[in-house]
């Protein structure tokens, strides 16, 4: 080896490279025990899910090593032209995409399928790490917010109609590096008021957000008549725009939400009150989380063994080796198993907040926020919808979930920034 490559990986974070080999051995012993089943013992049988996985690590050694030899500034320098191949390819699924289970989501490439909105959530997290990064761009301007929401709003939008909503909410995901990066927090506080009063809508009813809005404007006013200085205009434009998003939801839920959709949410928030029609849901939509939540408890705290998963066994949970992947380490590995998967990717979020931190190149920064992000979303809400506390969405667990296209984005995002990351020590920055 030359003494460059030698430099290279000295420099390299062996601490979150340890975590993502840790996460993705123990994804695939989960796949073979999901997948598994009398007379195919050998482990390297390539005809089968785990046999395809283990194809799929060592195609990621090799992106691996392919990433590491790159230049350290060819992201940074090609990061608007991948952006655009990531859109083309998107764009060109409405034409030759294949269509599984019920998405049009993959390009079948004969011996694989590609998932093209993999790679752009790398694309999408370098091109929003460009874009802000330049000299020319103040986040606090109003064109310039304009300009990076767009940059994650057309991705999210091509996504959206395959359908594929569980991606198109990872891309939004994003703003998270413009908060970190210093746009008003008001803009979260908007969100997160809207999330609020749609809930509440669809829960309680537009008649009882109307009269709740009636009592605090009377409380305004109220306030308004001891003499505090409170602006009048801009309160009655909050409570005009409140009142109207009120009033669209039910239309929004009831025409624009397909039936899955409005199920999913009924479930979720025990909207649904004919309890027969509630069982019907529980049995159809409901019936993967209802299945992965018993498959977990039944493994109590040290699980039921490698192999000795009886519902993960009997296929009672569909697609189990994809987004339910954590349903068998429930089973098999109990409390104490699922406590260290939780563990090690918290561990690698908290290292790469550390890293990205430590940068002192604004690209390296923002993107190493773009990439705990994208994981944290991803891992938050796939673990959230297994164990029931959020609807079912459908995305994988990261480095864990079978499927080669989600396994080589997943590392392709990843150590682009250790690339950077090993980097800055070399050039300075």
């Amino acid at each position: 080896m030359s003494a460059t490559g030698k430099g290279l990986l000295k420099r390299l974070d062996w601490a979150s490279i340890l975590i993502f080999m840790l996460l993705v051995g123990i994804g695939w012993i989960n796949i073979y025990s999901s997948t598994y089943s009398q007379g195919q013992e050998n482990m390297f049988n390539f005809s089968t899910l785990y046999g395809k996985q283990l194809i799929f690590i060592g195609l990621n050694v090799v992106l691996i090593i392919i990433v590491l030899a790159l230049e350290s500034n060819f992201f940074e320098r090609f990061s608007s032209v991948i952006y655009v191949i990531s859109l083309v390819l998107l764009l060109g699924l409405f034409v030759f995409g294949t269509t599984i289970a019920g998405a049009t989501s993959w390009y079948n490439l004969g011996f694989f399928n590609l998932q093209p909105s993999e790679l752009a959530k790398v694309a999408t997290a370098l091109a929003l790490a460009k874009y802000l990064s330049d000299i020319q761009t103040d986040i606090k301007r109003n064109k310039d917010q304009l300009f990076a929401f767009l940059i994650l709003l057309i991705p999210a939008f091509l996504v959206i109609p395959q359908p594929d909503p569980g991606s198109a909410l990872v891309f939004f995901s994003l703003v998270f590096v413009l908060f970190r990066e210093g746009i008003s927090i008001y803009y979260l506080g908007i969100s997160l008021f809207a999330i609020l009063i749609f809930i509440s809508t669809l829960m309680f009813g537009t008649i009882w957000i109307i009269i709740i809005l009636g009592v605090l404007l009377g409380l305004f006013f109220l306030l308004k008549k001891q003499s505090l200085k409170i602006p009048i205009i801009p309160i009655l434009v909050v409570f005009l725009i409140t009142f109207l998003f009120s009033l669209s939801v039910n239309f929004v839920f009831e025409n624009i939400f397909e039936q899955r959709h409005r199920d999913r949410f009924s479930l979720w928030l025990s909207l649904e009150k004919d309890p027969n029609k509630l069982e019907e849901i529980r049995k159809t939509i409901g019936y993967n989380t209802y299945q992965s939540e018993k498959a977990i408890e039944s493994g109590g705290l040290f699980g039921k063994g490698f192999l000795e998963g009886t519902r993960t066994k009997g296929d009672f949970v569909p697609e189990q080796h994809t987004d339910y992947i954590f349903t068998t380490v429930g089973e098999e590995w109990g409390f104490v198993g699922t406590s260290t998967v939780i563990i090690l990717f918290t561990l690698l979020l908290l290292r790469l907040v550390f890293m990205a931190e430590r940068q002192k190149n604004a690209f390296n920064r923002m993107y190493g926020y773009g990439v705990i992000s994208i994981l944290f979303v991803h891992y938050f809400i796939n673990i959230g919808m297994v164990i029931g506390v959020l609807p079912t969405i459908g995305i994988p667990l990261p480095f864990f979930s079978y499927g080669g296209s989600g396994l080589l984005g997943f590392t392709a995002l990843l150590f682009i920034f250790i690339k950077m990351d090993a980097n800055r020590l070399k050039e300075g920055f």
